[in-house]
């Protein structure tokens, strides 16, 4: 953490561009819950970075009331936590710049998630793309947040965050103004795999319907993609060492294990020796039994779009009495006329 002396505060943002899914759920939402009681927590849903690709308008606001619909059906409490679209914080732009003139093009160079996007195609790729590292760390800096939970894929951009922070702090002699944020990525659930090919996350873009759990389908639908699971012939090996090659499986055993609060091992333990015959139908039981009632609770919230947008409106005003204070500060560290 450097010299920063503030509080802990935590910041995390999902972009609306899909159905939330079991793995939204156990690498993310479930543990903003969780998070909401130990800090004070920022959760927004990314719209702005959503559109460094071309997002359809009336498509993106309806993404947008779905992710914020599912942090609430989830249980994240904007009693506890501010829930609110980025776009809504004007903070997060005005910042970005600053820290546009503060990155250096060697950094963002090196970004490994913009070459996998882009491919040969980086000459037709938005400028957006290529600095939305620059964008995330504004994220996370204008509320000076010492922790966010990311996914291992995103932990470079959290590498460069902290570099942002460490240079504005070097080049205008304000040790400690931001802190250098860490990583929560540990814990049960930090990367589901998908249901067809475990060696794939779990993504809402997967071309098969059968792939991903979303948070949104009801108790039937959960039982039968879970039934329909890609496995192998083989019965579940009693200790943790004989998944070792079985992906399928090992994602298996992870989902149950995050859902029901055990150990790989604690399940092994429990159905180890046993075919899928026998375990496929009692995970179908766990994920409809967990899932099921936050599926409800979400359609529920989504056939009442008033209330999502007002809590998304109190979130940002919540968010902007931070952020507008981080800011302010921020330009009279650069030098900018009050």
């Amino acid at each position: 953490m450097s010299d920063y002396k503030g509080p802990e505060r935590v910041l995390s943002g999902i972009q609306p561009s899909g159905g939330m899914h079991l793995g939204n759920y156990l690498g993310a939402i479930r543990k903003f819950v969780e998070l909401q009681d130990r800090h004070d927590c920022f959760y927004c849903v990314v719209d702005m970075h959503a559109i460094t690709v071309w997002q359809d308008p009336a498509k993106l606001r309806e993404q947008t009331f779905h992710i914020a619909a599912s942090f609430l059906a989830a249980g994240v409490d904007p009693k506890k936590a501010a829930i609110f679209h980025q776009s809504g914080v004007r903070a997060h732009a005005e910042l970005a710049w600053i820290f546009n003139c503060v990155a250096r093009l060697g950094w963002l160079d090196r970004m490994t998630q913009f070459k996998d996007k882009v491919g040969k195609d980086k000459e037709r790729a938005s400028v957006g793309l290529y600095t939305y590292p620059v964008l995330q760390a504004a994220d996370i800096l204008v509320y000076k947040a010492t922790h966010v939970p990311v996914g291992e894929d995103q932990k470079q951009h959290l590498e460069l965050s902290r570099d942002i922070a460490g240079k504005f702090n070097h080049d205008f002699d304000a040790p400690g103004f931001f802190p250098l944020p860490e990583p929560l990525i540990k814990g049960p659930g930090a990367r589901v795999m998908s249901l067809r090919d475990g060696t794939a996350k779990m993504s809402k873009s997967d071309p098969s319907a059968n792939a991903c759990v979303y948070l949104s389908d009801d108790r039937d639908t959960i039982a039968r993609k879970i039934k329909k699971a890609k496995t192998d012939p083989d019965a579940l090996p009693s200790e943790v060492a004989g998944l070792e090659g079985r992906a399928e499986a090992a994602n298996l055993v992870g989902i149950y294990g995050a859902l029901s609060g055990k150990s790989d091992a604690d399940v092994l333990a429990e159905f180890g020796g046993q075919g899928f015959g026998v375990f496929k139908p009692a995970l179908a039981e766990m994920v409809a039994e967990k899932i099921g009632p936050i599926g409800d609770e979400l359609r529920r919230l989504e056939a009442d779009p008033d209330y999502v947008r007002g809590i998304l409106c109190e979130g940002a005003q919540t968010a902007s009495v931070v952020a507008d204070k981080v800011v302010d500060e921020v330009k009279q560290a650069v030098g900018f006329v009050a």
